[in-house]
Formats: C-alpha cells, structure tokens, sequence
C-alpha cells in the first residue's frame, strides 16, 4: 500500500490526540502501523491483544486523527478496514516544564517489555558540551534516525531507536522538585 499520498508530519495539538497518544497501547498500535497498513485482526495478533480491545483502541486513535481507513475489501460478506498512520510522523508536544515526557515513558515500557535475550544496545553517557557541540551531536542524530528510518523495509523484523539528548536539571532544581 503506497503512503506517498501521507501528509509528512502530524503535529499532536488537540487534548484527544494527546489522550489517544499518552496510552501504552495505543503506542503500540501506532508501531504496527508505522510501516504499513493492517486490520483489525492484524493489529491484535502483533500487539498481542484481543480483536474487541484492538478496534475500541484503533476507533479512538481514528477519532483523534491519528489514524485512518486506507483500503477496504469484502471477505465473506463482510467489510474488512486496513488503517495506516495519519502522517509519516507524529510529533508530540514539549511536555513542558515538570511535565510527564509520554514518548520517553513509552520507550522505557516498550524496552522493559523487550525479551532479555534478545540483542539490546542501552548506553548512557554523560558529556560535557558547548552549546554549538550540543546542537551539532542533535543534528547528528536526527540525521541518523532519519536515515536508518528510510532503510526501513517492512518485511523485517521491528526494532526502535530511542535517543534523548538534554541538559539534565542542577543538583539543586532536582531536589527542590522532590519536594
């Protein structure tokens, strides 16, 4: 199913679309569809849920926008919907100061939820930049990210880049939000 005709980026504005994006689930249904388009039944089988639970989630996902109907076909007297992504990205909003960061609370569930045995790479390094190393290391990987999203080939299995490239509260902002 070609998605040429996809808008490049949706942004997340409305209190709906941040609702439909901020459930775990609903993540992960996003990711299905990321690529290319699926059914109901398609949905729940890679998602792991029942086909009940996967339709009130993908109805809500679509009455927010973020989803949509790309392709319909009659299979034994019945309507069967492929739903594909709104946009080829989602882009969320600055959660705000103190404000919970959706997509980095979902990167974590989904790497928790990971199988142990499989190939992981989790780093965490601690840098000292300046301001215009900061920027360019940010450019880098956008760029990165952005590449390998075009290497992508549908038929192989998942796997999800997750960076976070920030200046970390001081020792002093920390404890006071503890508090």
């Amino acid at each position: 199913m070609p998605t040429d005709d996809l808008p490049e980026t949706l942004r997340v504005s409305t209190d709906e679309q941040l609702r439909a994006v901020s459930n775990l689930t609903r993540h992960r249904i996003m990711a299905v569809l990321r690529f290319e388009p699926a059914t109901i039944t398609q949905i729940a089988e890679r998602v792991g849920l029942a086909k009940g639970s996967s339709s009130y989630h993908v109805r809500l996902l679509e009455r927010a926008g973020l989803v949509k109907v790309v392709r319909t076909r009659k299979v034994r007297g019945v309507t069967e919907r492929y739903y594909a992504m709104a946009a080829r990205s989602i882009v969320l909003p600055d959660p705000g100061e103190g404000g919970p960061d959706v997509l980095m609370r979902h990167a974590v569930a989904d790497l928790e939820a990971s199988p142990v045995d499989d190939e992981r790479q989790v780093r965490m390094a601690h840098l000292r930049l300046t301001e215009e190393q900061f920027a360019q290391l940010a450019a880098r990987l956008h760029a990165l990210a952005d590449e390998y999203r075009e290497l992508s080939d549908p038929s192989l299995p998942d796997a999800s880049l997750v960076f976070a490239l920030f200046h970390p509260a001081s020792r002093a902002q920390a404890e006071g939000s503890a508090k």
